[in-house]
């Protein structure tokens, strides 16, 4: 069993939260979401705000903060092989209230398949709220280029 190491991102002017499915083994070694270099998350977030790739962890947070998101995940502990969203299982998962309870989130959405069909099983009935799919900002899901993200992508700032 391996639990999120990652503490969530969010204050009280949050109004989006991004939610993945669990932390990659990449993310997990660098302690913050999204830690793939593979991974779209950050060059679709500054190409979405028109905003300077954070680099850090630092700039990365406050990017966050400045644009009103809150990111987290859906699984508080879980067993997985490697990196392998296919291979999680015993999900335990993350107790959303703590952001909830802090921001008025306006919106939730999911980055990708395995996040939605975790949250639906796991948080909606916990939480009694929907959350929109967006597709995956992972380097395994080849078939959405960059450009294909950023249109489906842009209802965050909707």
């Amino acid at each position: 069993m391996i639990t999120h190491p990652i503490p969530p991102v969010y204050d009280e002017n949050s109004k989006v939260l991004i939610l993945g499915s669990f932390p990659s083994v990449k993310s997990r070694e660098a302690c913050f979401f999204y830690g793939h270099p593979q991974n779209r998350f950050w060059k679709l977030m500054a190409a979405i705000f028109e905003d300077k790739l954070p680099e850090n962890i630092e700039e990365k947070r406050a990017f966050l903060l400045r644009h009103n998101i809150a990111v987290w995940d859906v699984i508080k502990s879980c067993d997985i092989t490697g990196s392998s969203d296919a291979s999680i299982r015993n999900v335990v998962p993350n107790d959303l209230g703590i952001i909830l309870n802090a921001a008025n989130i306006r919106n939730i959405y999911v980055n990708g398949k395995t996040a939605y069909k975790y949250y639906e099983k796991y948080t909606k009935p916990l939480i009694q709220r929907d959350a929109i799919c967006l597709p995956s900002t992972s380097p395994a899901n080849a078939a959405w280029n960059m450009e294909r993200l950023v249109s489906e992508w842009k209802v965050i700032i909707e």
